[in-house]
């Protein structure tokens, strides 16, 4: 018996377990293999049978201990059909601590077999550490000198032993892989390199060694891409290659690879080979010489170490070094360590010295490593590698591979190819792995296409694999529970190692059953080894972590927000911990979809509302991310995560808040990351730009990008985007709906590439540009490549695609890729067969001059329809000749652009004539003002700019030859050059050869003032010169022609105006000619020769001048030659200072000179001189003096000089110094001055002395009409002049702050007035005695004086106060106006005062003089005797004075008008006020309007009415008559035989009172005012009113707005309109097309009408059209009608039919451009208008540009208002500069009438 057996005691069930593992001896060598990863099972005697090999195996298991075998029963009894009544003594005896004996753990052991090596790993980070020999420690002893050269004889024969050692260890590691039950044959077989990708490197990649860079065919290469890895020029100093892949990318699987074609022999450049982990080399806590990391932790030499390692060094040049995980290695090194090259170093130091050369120099070193930060002690010069995974054949390949079984291959792929989401998932090769397995086992028992749709997240993956992976088909929820303990653990704590003792024995059983464990031998230091084991894979670890979370009761659900973060980017590892979590929160996203809800109850054995309590905390963490501004690579992680929570409504959360601009900036970004960020944008309403800049790309990760149709801006900026690259994305643009910019920048696309990209263009509709700068253009392709470029003119897609793709614009740069004069040619035939392209750009080439020729020369017959950019190419002055030849005939050059300072070569060009559609119908509209051109103009005109180029003089007789060709040349710019005044005399003889130009800039070119005289002389030589600047400051040089509307449209953005162009003259011979100096030197001699060129000029002419300082001697220079130059329209003298006297010799110069017009001296500093034409008759003058500092001693020559002009108009001698003491002197000489209309001396320090001494001089100015002054803030002083001498004068006097004894003085001054005089006192601080004062002190012998006194007091001081002091006037008051909240009193006084009999026997026999009351009342009797109007306006109405006026109203024998409106009445005043009026029978006008009476009140006063035969004007509006008020009403019209004016607007009476007031209306045969607007009038009370309007013969006013009346009352209206009608307001009475229709043709044709008011009714197509027109229409009123373009020329037409209008309202309407060309065209014919308000239409840029040209013909247009139309900004303001009449202001800023008109 076995002695085990016997110490266990338990032989029976010892027997029993060996015969049931005799069965299956392949599954015992797996669990041992397992659990003994470092034993050699071929080591075994192959003579012993199976029962003593089964029995050996288990002797090794039990001796490794008790955690180990337990772990193996716990393997059998799950993974093996062992019996029940086996199965129970097994696990009682032996599954738990207590059933392993302790006598037995002393017992025998295994030895350390001779070599050790690695169990399995999927992809990366599980497998690790190294081969080893039995300990023996190196590294440690010297190696004295004599010793080594002792053992010199065996030196070749150790190494090679040591290497054969080496290779045979590797061949026996990577040959013999167990395949483990249930796995397919081909899993460890199923090997397929991923995509490699250069970053930078020591030296260029060896292309003739290896693959190009971005070669699609050199990527999918399986073992090139690889071995290619070691292929570089360097053969010097470090070999360091790093490779940097995310996690799953198989960098782990890649380093074994490596080592496996090592071993094989096809790395023959290798003689060694290492492979060591970071992850494993953590757990060594001692110090490390390079031999001991060598030997001691991977293979010792049998003998002689240190010849071993010197053979190593050597030759170490074959010596390969890989490091897998350098992001996981801790214990940082420092770069400044000073410890030698041979002290004992950390592992991460060894490294660092292996990769500087310090160690072992001359070694390959390939590390591995997530990107991110990375260790500082990697050499600059490392090449570094990215590492994609698959790209889509290689997952197909992949996954052919997996599947052997030619059946379930296919049906995979198909599976595969059916579900791009699966695809992309498949990328990252770790996923594509756990897919497989899952379809391996999914397939056999799904119906075609539901595998797939099983595995809609990487999550899912994952807990499928499990489901389908577990014992017996089915998962026990304690051992998933414990072994996602084991993982959270792990990971909390930075382990991803654990010994025995960390899982216990059921998990590890569990762990091992399923394959998610591995085990391996590890070295924690010199002889020290045990076995390890790890997930296989950390995305594993991470998944059951995740699900340790989401399952255990455990963790409180409170928590699982904590674990929601995002991770930026890989940070530099510390000891600290390891950066473990990153992919934690997205399985625990995955763990939060509604799918994963059942699997999660499984295993936390609870329902399914506990766990979507849990889950629904990570769901609201989620959210809260989704709303956050995130970085780049936190936004992608972001995707990832609410991608596997499959929540649409969470997907559109954070697609919604993502910024309309999204940046990616300098991090990786895979197949996988795209596929995620698109996923969410799928979910987005809003357009979005995408910008990646620095980006490492993975080469077909465009593909990722299909059918996003949110994307619109596309930008790639990275110089690893290749061919591969360009090939994907041009597979995915097509599907980009609506992706319209897509900018390719830095980037190394090849010929190969942008012929892929032409090739897609075509189906791209919707792209308006392509960029693409830095690209390595080539252009001798390989054969293929070049064949691949000839048929991309044979583009796929149909015909309208191709069509569409024509009409939009492209851009192409190929910038600095070494282009010369031998490539222009095949340059140009790829751009003829390519896409019609909006630009190239070909800039920092090498064309030189022939290759520049050549490119402008084609360019008439390539596509490019915006510009062609040559700048940066060698051109010289020789070589413009040749440009300027080339395309001297090419019709569509819109512009050239030479500088060779800058280096600038630019050709723009004009749409071709089928393209100019939209700007033909724009020019359409100009149609109207353009018929009096003379000719037609040119398509478009061409600019050519010679800038910067050195050109002399000597250069210009060839440049004109050049040039003498060019079609349509009309612009020409020359400046920057050094032509001189040489080069100015030579240009102007050759200017006539170069036909009609619209400019010539000669700007620094060093001319002088000689040279613009000699310029000045071309305006009698060139017939298109119509204006010269010149500006010596900054040699500003320009001729310019006369540009005018079709060019402006036809040219694009409109250009600005000059100042004084003007629109109204489109005859050539009426365009004014201006010459502009500034800043020049201006002496007397200068201005005499400029005068004489002058004299020659044609005309008009406008002369503009500016220097510093103009002495009186130039100026009287310039002015004596002023007659001599009769075409002369303007002069202007501008930031020009001029001395004191200047006024007087400009005021002389209406005498010296008799064509001036005006003299505007604004200050000293701005001059302005008008003149009119020898044409135009004499006139008036009109003098400006503002701001000249006149004073006292000024006034009297100044006055002399001006009586000597014959009609002086206007004088502004404002903002002067003058004072009361110059306002005394000049009113003295005024009666001198021949001013016929106004005079202005405002803002001239005036006080309250010079207003009194104004009111005593006027009466001695018999033609002064009106006089204000206003010494308030706004310092105004203006008196108004006629021609004749007027009858009476009006005095405006505002804040004069008099004082009580200045009131006698004003008294003084007003009497001495011979004529009627009306006097305003605003604000002068006038109280209540000083205007009693006032009133009796004005004493006239005959006449009427109005006053209107407006002062604060006058609204408190009450109407009887205000009575009061009405008793102290000296004459006949006839009319009181009171308006309490005006704060205003109005009196008329009438001289000599006089008694009305009448008024003196009733105040005899109804006063007692014994009361106040009476009193008054008396003394109101006496001078209110002949009081005809009595005006109360907003008061409150006392019943004290409502009792003065009962006794007082009686009195008023000649009182005919009666207002009191909008006031308040008590019932009883109201009484009072009832009783006096009734005794007023003689009443012509009661205007109760507006007050708040109320009903009963309303029903009291119409008592008033009673006995009124002779009313004429009654006003009843917003009163509330009703029913039985209204019949009183009309019962009391009947008597009124004589009214003319009825307003009973806004009562509210309805169709029944209607229908009162129709019956009554022909009782009033006098009436021509109705106003029954806002009465609720429908249809019936409508028409009934219509025939009763009918009989109202003389009717002049009818408003009726504000009612429903409907097309039926219009249609009665004009059937039966009043003939003498003269205003018509229908406003908002729901009128449509056909009532305004009939109306409009009723109207036709009157003779009296003034007025039509139509706005806010639905007119359409109903506008008024007249054939006869209105004569005497001033104001048309159309608001918010809804009329547009269509109805624009009927509208104009009838328009031009009213001569008179004044005013046109068309607010508020459709109106847009076409509209505004056709009032345009009407303006000017329009004499008499003033105002036209279009605010609120759909009027452009261009509408407004004609009406501003239109406008300018009109002058007496004062207002067009544009405001909240269509007009960009700063289109407004050029407007507003051009053209100050147009107001886009909100508020209406109507502005004054121009000075001097």
């Amino acid at each position: 018996m076995d002695p085990v057996s016997l110490q266990l005691g338990t032989k029976n069930l010892w027997s029993l377990l060996v015969r049931l593992l005799s069965k299956d001896p392949q599954w015992l060598n797996a669990k041992v293999k397992f659990f003994l990863p470092k034993m050699d099972l071929s080591s075994r005697n192959k003579a012993e049978d199976a029962t003593q090999g089964v029995m050996l195996q288990l002797n090794r298991l039990h001796t490794q201990g008790q955690a180990t075998w337990q772990a193996f029963i716990h393997c059998v009894c799950m993974e093996l059909d062992v019996p029940l009544d086996l199965e129970v003594p097994l696990l009682s005896t032996w599954g738990h601590g207590d059933g392993f004996p302790s006598q037995l753990e002393t017992g025998e052991e295994s030895q350390p077999e001779s070599q050790l090596h690695h169990g399995e790993s999927w992809s990366c980070g599980a497998g690790g550490g190294g081969l080893k020999r039995p300990h023996q420690s190196c590294g440690s002893s010297p190696r004295p000198k004599q010793c080594r050269k002792q053992q010199l004889g065996g030196y070749e024969e150790l190494a090679k032993r040591y290497l054969q050692l080496l290779r045979s260890s590797a061949q026996q590691r990577y040959g013999s892989r167990t395949r483990r039950p249930g796995q397919p044959l081909a899993f460890h077989q199923a090997y397929i390199p991923p995509i490699l990708q250069w970053s930078r490197a020591t030296a260029p990649f060896n292309t003739q060694e290896g693959a190009i860079l971005g070669d699609p065919k050199a990527e999918d290469g399986t073992e090139a891409s690889i071995l290619d890895l070691f292929n570089t020029k360097a053969d010097k100093g470090p070999r360091v290659t790093v490779l940097l892949g995310k996690a799953g990318m198989g960098k782990t699987t890649l380093a074994h690879r490596l080592c496996q074609k090592w071993a094989d022999g096809q790395l023959d450049r290798f003689q060694a080979l290492f492979l060591f982990e970071f992850c494993q080399l953590n757990l060594i806590t001692e110090f490390l010489t390079l031999p001991q990391l060598l030997f001691d932790l991977y293979l010792s030499p049998e003998a002689g170490p240190d010849l071993v390692f010197q053979y190593l060094e050597e030759n170490a040049k074959g010596v390969l070094l890989i490091f897998d995980g350098l992001d996981q290695a801790l214990h940082p090194h420092s770069s400044k360590d000073t410890a030698g090259p041979e002290a004992p170093s950390p592992a991460l130091a060894l490294f660092s010295g292996l990769c500087k050369g310090t160690l072992l120099p001359g070694c390959w070193v390939l590390a591995t490593s997530r990107p991110g930060k990375l260790p500082d002690c990697l050499p600059t010069e490392a090449a570094m590698v990215h590492m994609w995974g698959f790209d889509r054949p290689r997952v197909e390949e992949y996954v052919g591979r997996f599947f052997s079984n030619q059946p379930w291959q296919e049906a995979a792929l198909a599976e595969l190819r059916e579900n791009r989401h699966l695809q992309s998932m498949c990328a990252v090769p770790a996923v594509c792995q756990v897919t497989c397995l899952c379809l391996y086992h999914l397939l056999p028992s799904s119906s075609p296409g539901q595998s797939a749709a099983l595995l809609p997240t990487v999550t899912q993956n994952y807990v499928q694999m499990v489901s389908t992976l577990g014992p017996r088909g089915h998962l026990l929820p304690e051992s998933l529970l414990g072994l996602s303990g084991v993982a959270l653990r792990g990971l909390e704590t930075g382990k991803v190692i654990f010994s025995v003792g960390d899982i216990p024995p059921p998990m590890m059983a569990f762990g091992a059953a399923l394959g998610l464990l591995t085990s391996f031998c590890i070295c924690t230091g010199p002889g020290h080894q045990e076995t390890g084991y790890a997930f296989t894979h950390l995305s594993l670890q991470e998944f059951f972590a995740a699900l340790h979370l989401m399952a255990s009761p455990e963790v409180d659900k409170n928590a699982l927000a904590h674990y929601v973060t995002l991770s930026s980017r890989w940070v530099l590892r510390t000891k600290a911990r390891l950066g473990l979590l990153d992919h934690l929160p997205t399985f625990l996203a995955g763990l939060a979809s509604r799918a994963c809800c059942p699997f999660l109850s499984h295993v936390a054995q609870r329902d399914e509302v506990w766990v979507g309590a849990r889950q629904a905390e990570v769901m609201q963490a989620l959210r809260k991310l989704a709303t956050r501004r995130l970085t780049g690579p936190k936004v992608v992680a972001l995707c990832h995560c609410v991608g596997e929570t499959q929540e649409p409504e969470l997907a559109s959360l954070m697609a919604q808040s993502l910024p309309c601009h999204l940046s990616f900036h300098n991090f990786p970004l895979t197949y996988a990351d795209l596929a995620s960020l698109n996923n969410i944008l799928g979910h987005r309403n809003a357009p979005i730009q995408l910008d990646f800049e620095g980006c490492p790309l993975e080469p077909h990760c465009p593909e990722a990008l299909a059918g996003c149709k949110q994307v619109e801006n596309l930008s790639f900026k990275s110089r690893k985007c290749g061919d591969a690259f360009a090939e994907a994305l041009s597979r995915s643009l097509p599907t980009m709906g609506s992706l319209k910019k897509l900018g390719l920048a830095g980037s190394k696309i090849t010929a190969q590439g942008i012929g892929r990209l032409v090739q897609a263009l075509p189906l791209c509709p919707q792209l308006e540009e392509v960029r693409e700068a830095d690209l390595i253009f080539l252009l001798s392709p390989p054969t293929e490549t070049a064949a691949e470029l000839q048929g991309a003119s044979d583009l796929q897609g149909n015909a309208s695609q191709r069509k569409e793709a024509q009409s939009r614009s492209l851009a192409l740069r190929l910038q600095q890729c070494q282009l010369r004069v031998h490539d222009v040619q095949e340059l140009i035939t790829q751009l003829q067969e390519g896409p019609h392209l909006d630009k190239v750009d070909l800039s920092g080439n090498q064309l030189d001059n022939e290759g520049c020729r050549l490119m402008a020369e084609a360019a008439a017959q390539l596509d490019i329809t915006r510009n062609l950019d040559l700048s940066d190419n060698g051109l010289s002055v020789d070589g413009v000749y040749g440009v300027l030849s080339a395309v001297s005939m090419c019709q569509t050059l819109a512009e050239l652009h030479i500088s060779l300072l800058h280096k600038t070569v630019v050709l723009t060009f004009a749409p071709k004539q089928e393209e100019q559609g939209g700007i033909q119908e724009r020019a359409a509209l100009h149609d109207g003002l353009m018929r009096q051109m003379p000719c037609e103009l040119p398509p478009h005109s061409t600019r050519i700019r010679l800038t910067h180029c050195g050109l002399q003089a000597k250069h210009l007789a060839q440049l004109c030859r050049a040039l003498g060709g060019s079609c349509h040349l009309s612009h020409l710019d020359f400046s920057g050059n050094a032509l001189g005044d040489e080069g100015a005399a030579q240009l102007a003889q050759l200017l006539p050869g170069l036909g009609t130009l619209q400019s010539l800039n000669l700007s620094e070119n060093g001319l002088s003032l000689d040279s613009v005289f000699i310029l000045t002389q071309c305006f009698s030589t060139l017939q298109w010169l119509f204006h010269l600047e010149v500006n010596s400051e900054n040699q500003h040089i320009v001729l310019r022609g006369d540009r005018r509307g079709r060019d402006q449209l036809a040219g694009g953005p409109l250009p600005e105006f000059p100042a004084g162009a003007q629109f109204s003259a489109f005859d050539q011979h009426c365009i004014l000619r201006s010459v502009c100096l500034r800043q020049c030197l201006l002496e007397p001699l200068s201005l005499t020769h400029l005068c004489e060129t002058l004299e020659k000029c044609p005309g008009p002419l406008e002369v503009k001048l500016s220097c510093e300082v103009l002495s009186d001697q130039s100026l009287e220079t310039l002015l004596n030659h002023l007659p001599r130059i009769p075409q002369l329209s303007l002069l202007q003298l501008s930031e020009t200072r001029l001395s004191p006297r200047s006024p007087l010799l400009l005021a002389d110069l209406f005498s010296l000179c008799p064509q001036v017009q005006k003299v505007d001296l604004r200050s000293l500093y701005h001059t302005t001189l008008h003149f009119r034409s020898s044409e135009e008759q004499k006139g008036e003058y009109c003098g400006r003096f503002t701001d000249c500092a006149l004073s006292r001693v000024h006034v009297e020559p100044l006055c002399w000089l001006l009586s000597k002009c014959e009609d002086l108009n206007q004088l502004d001698l404002s903002a002067n110094l003058l004072g009361d003491d110059g306002l005394q002197c000049l009113l003295e000489c005024l009666p001198q001055l021949p001013i016929s209309a106004s005079l202005d001396l405002s803002h001239n320090s005036i006080s309250v002395e010079g207003a009194l001494c104004l009111v005593k001089t006027l009466p001695s100015c018999p033609r002064v009409r009106e006089a204000s002054v206003n010494l308030g803030s706004e310092q105004s002083f203006w008196i108004h002049f006629s021609r004749e001498e007027e009858a009476g004068k009006t005095l405006r006097l505002s804040q004069c702050s008099f004082r009580p004894e200045h009131v006698p003085r004003l008294a003084t001054g007003l009497n001495q007035a011979l004529k009627p005089t009306a006097l305003t006192l605003t604000q002068c601080c006038l109280g209540l005695k000083q205007l009693t004062v006032l009133l009796s002190l004005v004493r006239w012998p005959v006449g009427l004086f109005n006053l209107r006194v407006e002062e604060p007091w006058v609204g408190k001081a009450g109407v009887l106060a205000l009575l009061e002091v009405c008793t102290q006037a000296s004459g006949n008051i006839t009319e009181i106006s009171i308006a309490e909240a005006q704060q205003q009193l109005c009196l008329q006084l009438e001289f000599p005062r006089q008694e009305n009999p009448e008024a003196v026997a009733l105040r005899l026999a109804h006063c007692d003089l014994g009361t106040h009351h009476n009193l008054l009342v008396w003394q109101l009797m006496e001078t209110c005797a002949r009081l005809r109007q009595l005006s109360l306006s907003q008061v409150n109405l006392c019943d004290t004075s409502s009792l003065l006026l009962q006794s007082l109203l009686p009195s008023l024998s000649e009182l005919k008008t009666f207002r009191l409106t909008c006031s308040c009445v008590r019932s009883e005043g109201l009484a009072h006020l009832t009783s006096g009026l009734s005794h007023c029978l003689h009443l012509e006008e009661l205007d109760l309007s507006n007050n708040q009476f109320g009903e009963e009140g309303t029903r009291v006063l119409m008592g008033v009415l009673e006995g009124k035969c002779w009313l004429k004007r009654l006003d009843l509006s917003h009163l509330p008559l009703g029913g039985s008020i209204l019949a009183v009403l009309t019962q009391r019209l009947r008597h009124m035989t004589l009214l003319q004016s009825l307003r009973l607007s806004h009562n509210q009476i309805g169709d029944t009172g209607a229908q009162l007031l129709a019956a009554v209306l022909p009782w009033l045969p006098e009436l021509r005012k109705i106003d029954l607007s806002g009465n609720g009038i429908g249809p019936a009370g409508g028409a009934r009113l219509a025939e009763s309007l009918a009989l109202c013969r003389h009717l002049e006013q009818l408003m009726l707005g504000c009612n429903a009346l409907g097309d039926a009352t219009a249609l009665g209206l004009a059937q039966g309109l009043p003939r003498h009608l003269r205003i018509l307001h229908l406003p908002s009475s729901r009128l449509g097309p056909e009532g305004a229709l009939s109306l409009s043709q009723a109207l036709d044709g009157c003779p009296y009408v003034e007025e039509v008011s139509l706005a806010e009714n639905s007119l359409a197509r109903g506008i008024p059209q007249f054939c006869q027109g209105l004569p005497l229409l001033r104001r048309i009123d159309l608001v918010s009608c809804d009329i547009d373009d269509r109805t624009a020329k009927p509208l104009a037409a009838s328009l031009l039919l009213c001569p008179a209008l004044e005013e046109i309202l068309l607010s508020w309407n459709v109106l847009g451009d076409e509209a505004a060309a056709e009032l345009a065209r009407v303006l000017p014919q329009m004499g008499r208008l003033k105002r036209m308000d279009l605010e609120k239409n759909r009027i452009t840029a261009c509408g407004a540009w004609l009406l501003a040209e239109g406008l300018a013909q009109g002058s007496g247009i004062q207002v067009i208002r544009l405001w909240n139309n269509p007009i960009p900004p700063n289109t407004v303001q050029r407007l507003q500069r051009q053209e100050p009449r147009l107001d886009f202001a909100f508020f209406d800023k109507q502005p004054k009438a121009p000075w001097g008109t």
